[in-house]
């Protein structure tokens, strides 16, 4: 049976055997062991029009066809806004079992909270915590499987939010331009699309040579916004994973990420 939280897992000497994953879907590379390979793009002038603009994008057009992944900086999010998001993270994890599973999730809501997570079929927990919810569209909100603690969550969430749907839809008018459309046809399309906030916790694992804190996957969407802490353990590959490397971590920096959805209209 899974545990109410992964915090009285964290500080046990040996994994528990549903979370060991098969050896050739063990981590390849260490969790620190810093790559700087993705490229790391300022947007500082992506709202100029001439030469600055023009070698903004090409950036972003070589990263997507390199990789499908890239590092923004420069990008007019708030730092006070994302330290302020980052904090209320930390708080809503940190809150005893009884508080964080007010939010449980496994009734099929849409959001909520998820302890030790696996793929439907699948036996193998990733070693994680979650909290999920959709924000965009603003009309499918629902409020009520938001947490309300740790105090300011909703409101900094909803600025949150909306910064980083704005910074999506200009990252997606440079792909726009890169494949000859109009500037807002793919923000047009995507933006009545939905937006899922995903704020993942991963604990101090005693073991973690034998697991993953979510296991190779692409993500379903057009383009996905992640923020990293400074602890790093985000890996990517772009040669069908012969080769890992892990990215690394930019103070204040986003990855993007292209899915499935991305990939097959600009790819």
């Amino acid at each position: 049976m899974a545990p109410s939280t992964l915090t009285e897992l964290a500080g046990k000497e040996t994994l528990q055997a549903s979370f060991v994953r098969d050896e050739d879907e063990r981590p390849k590379v260490a969790y620190n062991q810093f790559s700087d390979e993705i490229p790391v793009i300022s947007l500082a002038g992506i709202n100029d029009v001439g030469e600055k603009r023009a070698e903004i994008c090409q950036k972003i057009v070589e990263a997507c066809e390199n990789w499908g992944i890239f590092q923004v900086v420069d990008h007019g999010v708030d730092t006070k806004l994302i330290s302020e998001m980052t904090r209320l993270a930390r708080e809503f994890f940190a809150l005893p079992a009884e508080d964080k599973l007010r939010f449980d999730m496994s009734g099929g809501k849409k959001g909520g909270f998820i302890v030790s997570s696996h793929l439907q079929g699948e036996t193998v927990q990733d070693w994680r915590e979650i909290v999920t919810y959709f924000s965009y569209p603003i009309k499918s909100r629902d409020y009520s499987r938001w947490p309300d603690m740790p105090e300011g969550w909703i409101e900094v969430t909803k600025e949150y939010s909306d910064k980083l749907m704005g910074l999506a839809c200009k990252l997606l008018e440079v792909l726009s331009e890169a494949m000859g459309l109009e500037k807002e046809a793919l923000s047009k399309a995507c933006v009545e699309m939905d937006q899922k906030v995903v704020v993942n916790f991963y604990p101090k694992c005693p073991q973690p040579d034998l697991t993953l804190g979510l296991k190779r996957h692409t993500d379903p969407g057009t383009i996905t916004l992640l923020l990293q802490d400074q602890v790093g353990g985000l890996q990517a590959t772009r040669d069908n994973g012969n080769t890992w490397i892990t990215v690394q971590p930019v103070e204040g920096a986003f990855v993007v990420n292209l899915g499935d959805h991305g990939h097959s209209i600009i790819c």
